[in-house]
């Protein structure tokens, strides 16, 4: 199934894709997308639903966050062997884990640049979503704890992440610094979560284009190693690493502009489109 939320900020509807990618209101059916419908039970209960029999919507206009109030939103760096070479960094021997403090925005909301950034920069990512309560789980059980599947776009400010001290969570944090969706792909849907291409545009020039069947710690492993740290539950994030092509990473690096344009997408996930704004606290609202 694909799951996504339309409307308003804070005014969303839940809706599926039917097999004709029309999209379907579910909200005779759920209130809302939320944790508790990421459950084995709650997706099976969709998916015992016609699509047929729910209101088709005509303009879903905005696209919302996939599931109101995700809960953690954990991300995975350097996870890609060739993006690592790029930034100069050494493959890491173990995950290394951030977290983004930021609320997660709508797949084709607009990047604000913060007031005094000058090295925001772009990273396509794919994005698990937690359906079962993880805690200790093992390698082989991992995946049946993954509820779903959807694009991130893992924007960073790189003068914040590693030149200002500290933890990377400065620079990954900023508000609006984590579009989601546009839906959520369940797993049954995707398949094989470890060989789906994945690009990224900056103004119609190609800069990431990848697959994840490179990464250097795959998503079973990734739910079990996190899982030894902290409970995952339903509707927590991980978003697993990036590709090469960032920005940091070009010769000479490039980095996001009011007025840019950023299209991006994984494979059976969908695409995201953000415009870059400089700061503008009205955006944020």
């Amino acid at each position: 199934m694909k799951l996504l939320r339309f409307g308003p900020v804070g005014q969303e509807k839940p809706a599926m894709l039917d097999s004709n990618g029309i999209c379907r209101d579910l909200s005779s059916v759920i209130d809302d997308i939320t944790a508790e419908t990421l459950s084995p039970a709650g997706l099976a209960a969709l998916r015992a639903i016609d699509p047929n029999t729910l209101p088709k919507v005509a303009d879903t206009g905005r696209i919302g966050v996939p599931l109101r109030n995700p809960g953690k939103f954990l991300c995975v760096g350097l996870n890609y062997s060739d993006h690592a070479a790029e930034t100069g960094a050494d493959v890491p021997e173990e995950p290394i884990l951030f977290n983004k403090w930021s609320r997660p925005s709508g797949a084709n909301d607009p990047i604000v640049l913060p007031r005094t950034s000058t090295k925001t920069d772009w990273e396509v990512e794919l994005g698990v979503i937690i359906g079962t309560k993880a805690r200790y789980v093992s390698m082989d059980d991992a995946l049946s704890y993954v509820a779903g599947y959807c694009v991130i776009n893992d924007v960073s400010e790189r003068e914040y992440q590693l030149e200002r001290g500290g933890t990377w969570d400065k620079g990954k944090g900023c508000d609006t610094f984590g579009p989601i969706g546009p839906w959520l792909v369940t797993a049954d849907e995707v398949g094989d979560p470890q060989n789906l291409d994945m690009w990224l545009d900056v103004n119609g020039k190609r800069y990431q284009n990848g697959n994840t069947r490179t990464m250097i710690f795959n998503i079973a492993s990734l739910v079990h190693y996190i899982s030894q740290f902290t409970t995952l539950y339903p509707g927590d994030l991980i978003s697993t690493g990036t590709p090469p092509g960032v920005g940091l990473g070009q010769k000479p690096p490039v980095y996001l502009r009011d007025g840019d344009t950023v299209t991006l997408g994984i494979q059976g996930l969908g695409e995201q489109t953000q415009r870059v704004s400089a700061w503008d606290a009205a955006l944020l609202d």
